[in-house]
């Protein structure tokens, strides 16, 4: 199968889109790659990406689905600037756009990016710099331009914001310093074709040629480079879901609801922690302190495991799934379904409500109650329950405050 994120640079109601080995989505954002449909064996055209609207997709996230054995092709837009970047790194390029990206000729996004307009229209608004150059280079060889004026073209529409970078608004540019000549020929041109001067739509449709041709991708590959990392695995986790009790729910939300409401949570988290293998030696943790422990003075006794190290779990593997989740219930899981929905019903209800518009101090006062502790001892209690930190724990309690509010209000009585 092959995925291709695109939209400005090429149309998804393209007929080139029409094959049945083929997934058309929108432009690329931060956590598309971890799409469950994106398996070991595929290939993904990264063409068009989110800039400044949305998060954009990040380095990483591309060198862990080459690693998981999914060859990623970038070309024209954002997936030429990618390649160019990771080249040396298993991502692979395609088309002009990308190679003027590896030998230095362009350099910012700035050279690709277009506007877009705010309705979701995924087409393309504006005049991208990179096509302006290439249709710059075609009136010179061409004698329509002399090199002169085109430098001072390109000068100006570059110091233009892509964002007003509009087909209006380089006709009157042009017509002000090269003349009605040059927009003469350029009419004629797009007459016979009118995707003429569109090198990066050119790009794109070539990707895709490659990726017929590289299909089936390569197999999983060492890249020799740290990929998978506690923000990875984070990112990763967002996006974790199964089918239980026959719904789909998110797993962070199930752990999370274990780690703030399970009063034996610790326990749970401890013994996973020291069952961990240690980075470098590949020692269980449990042994590694030992370790330490009988090299310096004795006695001593053994610092609690989440005082050590602090991981961020992978909610896609099914064995730390099944530990961190061993004490939950039919009802935990009724629970996360109910406080979700209450989230929802809580956005119809409130304008503007959202679980991170919460105020801190409530959702850490509620924590404090939930634990028994006091605030002197918030961020220990909340590492010895798989936190970052408490304020990593009071950002997951909102999640479910709206939840405990409602479920107060129905029986008359506090939520804690």
């Amino acid at each position: 199968m092959i995925h291709v994120f695109t939209g400005p640079t090429l149309a998804p109601s393209e007929s080139v889109f029409s094959s049945p080995h083929l997934r058309v989505l929108p432009p690329a954002r931060h956590g598309d790659l971890d799409d469950p449909e994106i398996e070991p064996g595929h290939i993904v055209v990264l063409i068009d990406g989110a800039y400044h609207q949305a998060p954009a997709l990040r380095h990483k996230e591309i060198l862990a689905a080459i690693e998981c054995g999914v060859r990623v092709i970038g070309a024209a837009s954002i997936g030429a600037l990618r390649a160019a970047e990771l080249h040396g790194h298993g991502m692979t390029g395609s088309g002009r756009v990308y190679r003027a990206y590896r030998r230095g000729v362009l350099s910012g996004d700035d050279e690709v990016a277009v506007g877009q307009a705010p309705d979701g229209d995924l087409s393309a608004q504006t005049w991208p710099l990179v096509n302006v150059r290439h249709v710059l280079r075609a009136a010179e060889r061409e004698r329509v331009l002399n090199p002169r004026t085109a430098a001072l073209l390109l000068q100006v529409l570059a110091d233009v914001p892509y964002q007003q970078r509009t087909e209006p608004a380089v006709r009157a540019v042009s017509r002000r310093i090269a003349g009605a000549e040059f927009l003469l020929w350029l009419r004629g041109r797009r007459l016979h074709d009118p995707h003429w001067g569109d090198v990066k739509r050119a790009d794109a449709l070539g990707a895709l040629i490659l990726a017929r041709e590289l299909l089936p991708a390569v197999p999983r590959v060492d890249l020799g480079v740290p990929v998978s990392t506690g923000y990875t695995r984070a990112w990763a986790n967002a996006r974790a879901a199964r089918k239980v009790d026959g719904r789909i729910l998110p797993t962070a939300a199930r752990l999370a609801y274990q780690q703030i409401f399970d009063r034996e949570f610790p326990r749970v988290w401890e013994q996973w922690l020291m069952h961990l293998p240690v980075e470098g030696d590949g020692l269980p943790l449990a042994r590694r302190l030992a370790d330490l422990l009988d090299d310096g003075p004795p006695p001593a006794p053994a610092p609690a495991a989440y005082l050590v190290v602090r991981p961020v779990p992978d909610l896609h593997d099914p064995d730390t799934v099944a530990v961190l989740l061993d004490r939950e219930t039919a009802a935990d899981r009724e629970a996360v379904a109910r406080y979700a929905a209450a989230n929802l019903t809580a956005r119809d209800r409130i304008p503007g409500f959202s679980p991170e518009a919460i105020g801190d101090d409530v959702a850490r006062t509620t924590l404090m109650r939930l634990w028994r502790t006091d605030p002197a001892a918030a961020e220990d209690a909340a590492a010895a329950r798989g936190f970052r930190n408490i304020a990593d724990a009071v950002g997951h309690m909102k999640t479910f405050l709206a939840g405990l509010l409602a479920e107060a209000d129905v029986s008359g009585r506090t939520a804690c």
